[in-house]
């Protein structure tokens, strides 16, 4: 997004929630309006709390919501937290009994099954000021809301993988930097041959782990209208890509931690005690070292990039509106508020990195750290926004596992996935 453009987005979403907070709508639709002479208790399930986070959940019900209902006299949000395990099973299973809530917080793979299934309102139809909303998040983050033509939710937080070293990998390998690019990886792992230490770790061959490989070598996954992988899943950059991290394996300068070995160390404890020189991951690992490993300090950096540019896979959840909602126009104002800078940067202090990117620098006077995946997320894109999506990584691994051990070529690996990928696409 272009500088001017994502000012003038900012500061129409800017005029759009001080609409919201003087009480006035900039959507008409819904059976309800959310005034004071009609009260209305919209219903949010999601997984804030999920694994004992309570600085998230304690944002969202202490400082939020009672921010918003200030706000808004006569709009109350009960918020639901579900376990995240849980939730996916209970979003189905309500689903088909009729008993969704208002609005949910979805992991963004859900989006298109939940769309699919008829049950979300879409919001590129319904909301009139959805242009000026889209317009300011990051562009791989919108994606992951679109299911054939229309959007179904926004973005409401999200996260990235970036390339992770130390300094003690650099200095073993002569290096003053992160590797940029792939032949500097290769290059890495030269001078690391003989130490014990390998070049790079990851903990399997899923679209999570594959596919920023595949983009920042110039690959495609399918082609741009999402109906076809044949001929660009195995097309000749992607399976120059996928060739790069093979021969690393067959040098041993990967572990077999990604083809699925369980014994092999993680790559939450290879990297910091230095088995691992670099691996791929996200912001959270920042919290999970310094309790696990105080004393260790990790370099973040763009994924290193091949023939194209440097590319990373986009994370995160959306918020999703439910065409069963009795209060539409009162849970589109909290939509709203959750693009606003107030929610963004208050959940940002919890560690939700920001999907808005003028909102970026305030984020990274919080926590410099967040910089880098900030950047990374200008150029991400999103997995297959399908609903059978979570089918693709389970192919994924089933085809290139034996590419890994030797029994198949890349390409062929590459054509059996693309060609059992291709049905998911069009829904045969």
């Amino acid at each position: 997004m272009k500088r001017s453009t994502a000012l003038a987005a900012t500061a129409a979403l800017a005029a759009s929630i001080a609409l919201v907070a003087s009480g006035c709508s900039a959507s008409s639709s819904g059976s309800s309006d959310g005034s004071s002479s009609h009260p209305v208790t919209p219903t949010f399930w999601g997984s804030y709390g999920n694994g004992g986070n309570s600085a998230q959940q304690d944002a969202l019900n202490k400082t939020l919501i009672p921010a918003f209902e200030k706000a808004n006299p006569g709009i109350t949000i009960n918020y639901v937290d579900i376990p995240y395990d849980s939730l996916h099973q209970k979003l189905t299973t309500s689903a088909a009994g009729g008993t969704l809530p208002d609005l949910v917080r979805s992991d963004i793979g859900w989006v298109p099954q939940l769309a699919q299934l008829g049950v979300l309102t879409p919001l590129s139809q319904s909301m009139s000021d959805f242009g000026t909303l889209s317009k300011a998040v990051y562009p791989g983050t919108l994606t992951t809301n679109k299911y054939k033509g229309k959007y179904y939710g926004l973005p409401l937080d999200t996260n990235t993988r970036v390339l992770i070293t130390s300094q003690k990998a650099l200095d073993a390998a002569g290096m003053s930097t992160p590797p940029a690019t792939f032949d500097q990886v290769k290059q890495m792992a030269a001078k690391l041959k003989g130490t014990g230490v390998s070049v790079f770790a990851d903990g399997g061959l899923g679209g999570w782990n594959i596919f920023p490989w595949i983009w920042s070598n110039g690959g495609e996954i399918t082609n741009a209208s999402l109906t076809k992988a044949s001929g660009y899943l195995d097309g000749a950059k992607s399976v120059a890509a996928v060739q790069f991290l093979v021969d690393l394996y067959k040098e041993g300068q990967i572990p077999n931690l990604i083809t699925g070995n369980q014994g092999a160390t993680s790559t939450s404890d290879g990297l910091p005690t230095g088995k691992y020189a670099t691996i791929l991951d996200g912001p959270w690992m920042k919290a999970i070292w310094a309790g696990q490993y105080k004393d260790f300090q990790p370099i973040y950096a763009p994924v290193p990039k091949g023939d194209g540019a440097s590319t990373s896979v986009v994370g995160g959840e959306d918020i999703v509106l439910t065409a069963s909602s009795k209060n539409q126009a009162a849970a589109e104002k909290f939509i709203r508020f959750t693009q606003s800078e107030k929610f963004q940067i208050e959940m940002a202090k919890t560690g939700q990195m920001t999907v808005v990117p003028a909102f970026a620098s305030k984020q990274a006077a919080i926590d410099p750290y967040f910089t880098t995946f900030a950047d990374q997320l200008k150029t991400a894109k999103s997995r297959l926004a399908i609903p059978q999506g979570d089918k693709v990584d389970g192919i994924l691994s089933a085809a290139l596992t034996p590419a890994f051990s030797g029994t198949t070529s890349v390409k062929d690996a590459l054509t059996t996935a693309a060609q059992q990928i291709d049905p998911l696409l069009t829904g045969k």
